[in-house]
Order: structure tokens, then C-alpha cells, then sequence
């Protein structure tokens, strides 16, 4: 062994020196990004250097100080170094796999309010992790697997049922309207009979409450389901949520008003429908909610706007009306298109409401609200209903939109006003946006497209199917152009 060997070995073999000591922290750990010139170019393995506080921060980062509450930070001298017998491949895998976590929680976390948070935090977590591991697969496809466990198999999967996202599944502004009308059924039912007057107190429980109840009792047990489509299965489950947090009695209270002179007197009779709504809370008892289905349940109603908007959303989701939106003539006038346009975005979510109008821009919050009709002329006049439009008062609401609120084609007034301000023309020269009537104006609706064999279709909202539908043009006998297209 020669003498330049020699030296190095016990170089190799002798302690630091005290010139050299390892600094350690007793304060919390913060990081601190280093400046470029004090990133370290070598591998650590091949010199010893004093580990400082940028030396955390940047790559050379070898482990994680424990967490303190934060202090001003104060350096000590450690007698001895710190051994390192991680390996650098073994050590560089610790790290990502630490910092592949923290990036997955921090993202769980953003993605649980809204579905934009949603999507946005999926693609952040694998962009984070592909940075990390460089594009390895196996890790890849694990972050991959994770978002999806833990999104669209969580309560919080609901947010992806905003749009129909597999066959024979609706949206859940679809699933609610379809829920609203079996409430409106049952109220009809109750109201059935010879009452001098109705009464109705209380109403139905909040949407926002219902579908988060649905969502944590849905996804979030053990054996639970996800909520992330719709179909007719997670329908009903969602209806049944909805009766068991809606509980609905009724009274007839009846009144003997005595007679004077040749009156014998007579007996008034009133119907009184009590309607009693549990709450969110109510139901984590009567459900035995879970740890986790409970935080599940205040997350989501942490943004009861977000909720809102899944039930009220203004998306055209039906591929009806979506095919129907789609095959509009290319040269259709921009004012037509908007027409139809807003039109379609009713389509299958809003009843049918005797004397129902609306001047609002977007959602009505009025809609599936319980009011009483008060329009004169109808079989339902003074009883109690889901508030909507009626057929004059959902092609006012289209043309309103439509124009961002500058334009009532009835000018007030119902479906005889709306064909006063057109012009009657063939069948021939229909096109979408136009408006067809039944006999004496007795309903309304607007075309919207054709069919594949080329027959007309109109969108209406209409009593019979309590919603607005599209049909043929069936029962309409006249077309008439909106003076407001200028044509």
C-alpha cells in the first residue's frame, strides 16, 4: 500500500472535525427554496457537507425534520453525525413516495367542493406525480387508480352526475325534476276531494340537504354504491331519501257556521297539509351515519351552492335535446338559434305550473318551490304545486333569455298576446323558433328542429307530462314567425 493510499484511508476513517459539525434543527421545519448557485451539483455521498436550512428546501433534501409549533429558528452543534444508510435509489423513492402523498391529500382536499375542483385537482395530481417519478408507469397508473377511488367512488362523485355521463343515466337537475314530480303527484292526490279551502304548511326539505344525505348515505357506507352516474337504481335510491326526509299529514278541519232566518247553516270544510322536513342532521341519526359519511356530509354541505347548481343546472344534458341542438341548419339566424337554444336548456326539468311566468335570467329559484295556483280557469286553481311555468309563460322565459332579458314576445300577457306580435305563415316556411298554437291559443310552444324522416318538433312545456317535452306537432294547428326575428 502506497503512501498516497494510505492517507486517503484514514482520511476515509477519522471523525469530523470540529470545523465541520452537523447543524440540526430545534425549530419547526420550513422550505425554503435555495438560490441557484447553493444548489449542490455533486452527490452528497461523495463529500461531507454541514446540512443547513436551504439545504432542506431544495433537492438535496434527505429527510424531514419533525413538526413543532413555529419559533424563531436556533441552530445547536450535534456531537455526531447523523449515519446515512439509505441508499440514494432507496432514498430518492422515500421522498417521492412522501411527496406523492402530500400532493394527493392537498388535492383531495381542493376537489371535494365543486366538480371544476374536481377535475382540475385529478389532472394537478398526476401532472405532480409524473414531474416527481418522471413519468415511471407503475406509479403513474397507481396515482391514476387513487384519483378515481377516491373521487367518483366518494360522496363527493356526485359532482360528475352534474351531466348524463353513461347510457341510460339522467343528470341529477334531470333526477330531481323527476323526484318533484312524484312530490307533485302525492300533493294532487291529497288535495283530491269537496274541500271549501286547502292549507299548507311547511315545505319540502332543501335539495342541497337531500343530495348531500343521498351522497354520504349512498357512497359513503362500507357497502354502499357510487353516485358518480344516475340510472334509474341511484334514482330511486334518491327519491327514497327524499320521502324519508320529507314526512307529509293532513287534517280536515271543519267549521259549523249557523243559519239565520230561512238559512239552515252550513258546514265548511278545510283541508290543512302539514309537511314536516328533516334536516341534514336529523338524518345522520336516523341513517347511524359512520365517521366518514359524517365528514363526507359536512364537506359537501360546506358548499350548499355547489349543490344548488347540480340541481339546477341550465346544461343541456339530454341527448335529445342535445342531437336536437346539434342538427339546427348551419344558416339558422343567430336570434333563431338563441331561442331554441335557451329552450332546450328546460328540456325535462321544469313542471308545469297553471299561470307559472318567469322574467329571470337563468334559474328561477322559485321553480319546485310549494305555492298555490291563483290563476283563475283550471281544474288546479287553489290548490298547492311545485311552482314551474305554463306553455305561454315557458316561451316568454326563452325569448327573455334569449335576449339577455330585453324582449317579452307576450308582452305580458299569455299565449293569444304572444301570436298577436307574429305573423301567421305555412307549414312549409316553419323554422326553428317559430311558434305553433292549439285551437283558440289554448297552448303554445316553439319549433326546434326536425325529426330524421323531416317532420317539425316542438319543444312545449306541457300539462300532460307536467314538464317540458318534445314532441311532434300533433295537436297544433297553426304556425305563426316572432315579429321580433325582423324576417
Amino acid at each position: 500500500m502506497d503512501k498516497q493510499e494510505k492517507k486517503w484511508r484514514a482520511e476515509r476513517q477519522a471523525p469530523p472535525s470540529a470545523a465541520d459539525p452537523l447543524a440540526v434543527y430545534e425549530a419547526d421545519w420550513e422550505p425554503v427554496s435555495p438560490p441557484r448557485s447553493e444548489v449542490q451539483s455533486k452527490s452528497p455521498f461523495k463529500e461531507r457537507r454541514p446540512r443547513s436550512l436551504q439545504r432542506y428546501g431544495g433537492q438535496g433534501k434527505t429527510e424531514k425534520p419533525p413538526n413543532a409549533p413555529k419559533v424563531r429558528r436556533t441552530f445547536s452543534k450535534a456531537a455526531k453525525p447523523v449515519p446515512s444508510a439509505v441508499k440514494p435509489s432507496q432514498q430518492a423513492l422515500q421522498q417521492r413516495i412522501v411527496q406523492t402523498k402530500k400532493t394527493a391529500k392537498t388535492a383531495f382536499e381542493a376537489f371535494k367542493r365543486t366538480a371544476v375542483m374536481v377535475r382540475r385537482a385529478a389532472a394537478t395530481l398526476i401532472s405532480a406525480v409524473t414531474g416527481l417519478i418522471g413519468g415511471t408507469t407503475l406509479l403513474l397508473a397507481l396515482a391514476i387508480i387513487i384519483v378515481i377511488a377516491a373521487v367518483a367512488s366518494s360522496p363527493f362523485g356526485l359532482f360528475f352526475a352534474a351531466e348524463r355521463n353513461a347510457p341510460d343515466t339522467v343528470s341529477v337537475a334531470e333526477a330531481v325534476t323527476q323526484v318533484n314530480i312524484a312530490y307533485n303527484t302525492k300533493l294532487e292526490e291529497l288535495q283530491t276531494g269537496n274541500y271549501d279551502s286547502i292549507q299548507i304548511h311547511g315545505q319540502a326539505p332543501d335539495w342541497p340537504e337531500v343530495l348531500a344525505v343521498f351522497a354520504a348515505k349512498t357512497a359513503g357506507a362500507d357497502d354502499g354504491v357510487d353516485v358518480a352516474t344516475l340510472d334509474a337504481d341511484r334514482v330511486s335510491r334518491l327519491t327514497a331519501v327524499f320521502w324519508d326526509m320529507t314526512e307529509i299529514t293532513t287534517e280536515v278541519e271543519t267549521i259549523e257556521h249557523s243559519g239565520s232566518g230561512d238559512d239552515d247553516g252550513w258546514t265548511e270544510y278545510i283541508l290543512h297539509i302539514t309537511i314536516t322536513p328533516k334536516t341534514a342532521d336529523d338524518m345522520r341519526t336516523a341513517y347511524a351515519f359512520t365517521r366518514y359519511q359524517n365528514d363526507a356530509l359536512d364537506e359537501l354541505l360546506a358548499d350548499r351552492a355547489a349543490l344548488a347548481s347540480l340541481a339546477s343546472s341550465l346544461t343541456i344534458t339530454n341527448a335529445d335535446a342535445a342531437e336536437v341542438l346539434q342538427n339546427l341548419p348551419d344558416d339558422l339566424s343567430p336570434e333563431r338559434r338563441a331561442v331554441v337554444q335557451n329552450a332546450l336548456t328546460l328540456y325535462g326539468k321544469v313542471s308545469y305550473f297553471w299561470g307559472g311566468k318567469s322574467l329571470v335570467l337563468g334559474w328561477d329559484s322559485r321553480w319546485g318551490q310549494l305555492r298555490q295556483v291563483t290563476a283563475a280557469g283550471n281544474s288546479t286553481t287553489g290548490t298547492y304545486r311545485p311552482y314551474g311555468l305554463d306553455c305561454s309563460g315557458f316561451v316568454d322565459w326563452a325569448f327573455y333569455n334569449a335576449t339577455g332579458g330585453s324582449y317579452i314576445i307576450g308582452h305580458g300577457g299569455g299565449a293569444t298576446m304572444q301570436h298577436g306580435y307574429c305573423t301567421d305563415i305555412s307549414w312549409q316556411d316553419a323554422q326553428p323558433g317559430d311558434l305553433v298554437f292549439y285551437p283558440d291559443n289554448s297552448h303554445v310552444g316553439i319549433i326546434c328542429g326536425r325529426d330524421e324522416t323531416g317532420n317539425l318538433l316542438v319543444i312545449h312545456c306541457a300539462s300532460g307530462a307536467n314538464n317540458v317535452v318534445i314532441t311532434g306537432t300533433s295537436g297544433f294547428v297553426s304556425v305563426a314567425r316572432p315579429e321580433y326575428y325582423g324576417e
